[in-house]
């Protein structure tokens, strides 16, 4: 019975006085800024943190119309506080950035809040609870890592330039320098063979050495149409892509399909560099890890865009295997299309394969 008695004793139910008194302590105590604010924008209560926030006493606040505090967010006169939060009853489905507002310190200086608001009934009108806090921190630091990006991509960007005129002067040298010289040697092995009453043994000795500076001076040609390949300065995008198709086909057995139209692809040097080291990446990525044995590449312009869609019938990219660090590939081509202001997305779960969709604003790159 006593214990009974006790449980009792402590279940009894608070006073309306001690409900009051905990929810002034909750609101004294809370280190965001709380307002209650009446229909026609008035603050009824402010804590003590709404007050540090504004840098005002809370005395001050009370029976100050909210304009005093927060900048409409079109410049309007606001009529309730719904006017300056863009979230309210009714409006959950908003992100948190729409609940960002300006606010007005004592000193009229301005500085970014974000703020959610909820409502009750009282005596038949609204009474609005606004919850602030002070993001200005939070945006120095967006602002920073925004400014870091930037500077990184255009390092990037830098970095890539460079690396394009270094593949094109090493390609220039190996064909017009090395090319020379191995065709200058096989010359002298065919007037070597033109010589009358040479022993067996050194006929077959210059056959075999031309044979090799054949092979040689077909490495040669490879590696510097993969450094940068003539084609694509002599007679344009189109038929580098074409070169590149048929390369591909041959070296790894692939069926590849160019859907594309000459007077289309007509495009300044940078917009052509970018666009061929885009596909010759993605289809360095498909003989590496597809094991396909199809591959589609379409490209078109519509609407001042140029339109590329590349895809193949493999095992499909997985989508944890797109944000890896070592997928450096991936990465040169976001950071080749994202130069250039366009948009790029790469799905792993065609049926089957993956495909690779990239959109290229170029009216200022047409020739």
């Amino acid at each position: 019975m006593r214990l009974r008695r006790n449980r009792s004793r402590h279940q009894r139910k608070r006073s309306p006085d001690e409900r009051a008194f905990d929810s002034r302590r909750i609101l004294h105590s809370a280190s965001d800024a709380i307002l209650s604010v009446g229909h026609a924008n008035n603050i009824l209560l402010a804590n003590p943190a709404a007050a540090r926030l504004f840098n005002t006493s809370v005395s001050s606040m009370l029976g100050s119309n909210l304009a005093r505090f927060i900048v409409m967010p079109d410049g309007a006169e606001a009529l309730t506080p719904l006017d300056y939060f863009p979230t309210g009853p009714g409006r959950a489905d908003r992100r948190a950035t729409d609940y960002a507002v300006t606010g007005i310190r004592n000193d009229s200086e301005h500085f970014p809040i974000e703020g959610s608001m909820s409502s009750v009934e009282h005596e038949g009108q609204p009474i609005y609870t606004v919850i602030l806090r002070d993001v200005s921190e939070r945006q120095l630091v967006q602002q920073k890592l925004a400014r870091s990006l930037d500077q990184l991509r255009q390092l990037s960007s830098a970095l890539q330039s460079i690396r394009e005129e270094e593949r094109t002067h090493i390609a220039r040298e190996l064909h017009d320098d090395l090319g020379q010289i191995l065709a200058s040697l096989r010359m002298d092995l065919t007037l070597l063979l033109r010589i009358d009453h040479l022993p067996d043994a050194s006929v077959r000795l210059i056959c075999g050495m031309e044979t090799n500076l054949l092979t040689a001076i077909a490495s040669l040609r490879r590696i510097a149409t993969n450094l940068r390949p003539r084609v694509l300065d002599e007679a344009g995008l189109y038929f580098a892509l074409k070169g590149l198709r048929d390369e591909f086909t041959e070296r790894h057995g692939i069926a590849c399909t160019l859907l594309a139209d000459e007077a289309e692809l007509r495009l300044d040097d940078a917009a052509s560099t970018t666009i061929f080291r885009i596909v010759q990446e993605a289809m360095t990525n498909i003989a590496r890890h597809a094991s396909a044995q199809q591959v589609c590449i379409n490209l078109y312009r519509l609407d001042g865009s140029l339109l590329m869609t590349i895809q193949d019938d493999g095992r499909g990219i997985r989508a944890q295997d797109m944000d890896k660090a070592e997928s450096l590939g991936l990465v040169g081509m976001r950071e080749r299309v994202w130069a250039m202001q366009g948009d790029i997305t790469i799905a792993g779960d065609e049926p089957p394969g993956t495909r690779i969709d990239i959109v290229l604003p170029i009216a200022n790159h047409v020739v």
